[in-house]
This record gives structure tokens, C-alpha cells and sequence, in this order.
């Protein structure tokens, strides 16, 4: 007895051939996340190996980064300063 048309079409829906495999469809959410997960554990391991090879030591470099920190924590936020950069007043200091 040959199977007709529809019901062939019926056992190869999607979603039934699927289901019948113990699969189920990606969503396209979980496709983000597991993308955004890939790439936080690639800039972490970025990081790291930067840290690794660095041309300073691990104490010196902490201390650098520890410096830094110390210094910022007080300052407010500001823009880079030109003169230090070698450049020549491009714009008037503002009168206080």
C-alpha cells in the first residue's frame, strides 16, 4: 500500500522529526548567550596570557595597576591632557 502525498509530508515535519530524535530547536536567545558566554571566557583567557607574557613582573605589574587605581579613585572624570601630550594650547584655558 503506497503512502500518500500528506502523510509522507507528515512524518517529515520538522518539528516531529525533531521530536521523534529526542532533539529540540535552538532558539535564537540561546544562540546569543552562548555566544556572549564564548566570548567573556575569550577575553578572560585574553587577559590572562597577557598577563603571562607581560615584559614586567607579576608584583610590578600589580603594583602599577594598584597605583593607578589608588590615584583615579579620588579624581573626578576628566579628558587626556593635551599640554602633557606635547601639544600647544589649542584652545584657551578656562578662567576660574
Amino acid at each position: 500500500m503506497a503512502m500518500s502525498w500528506k502523510a509522507m509530508k507528515g512524518m517529515l515535519d520538522r518539528e516531529l522529526l525533531l521530536k521523534r530524535m529526542g532533539l529540540e530547536e535552538r532558539s535564537p536567545a540561546g544562540d546569543f548567550f552562548t555566544g556572549l558566554g564564548l566570548f567573556s571566557v575569550g577575553v578572560l583567557v585574553g587577559a590572562g596570557l597577557g598577563m603571562m607574557f607581560a615584559p614586567r613582573r607579576g608584583e610590578d605589574l600589580r603594583a602599577m595597576m594598584t597605583d593607578a587605581w589608588r590615584q583615579r579613585a579620588g579624581k573626578p572624570a576628566q579628558g587626556p591632557d593635551y599640554q602633557a601630550m606635547g601639544a600647544e594650547t589649542a584652545m584657551p584655558s578656562p578662567q576660574h
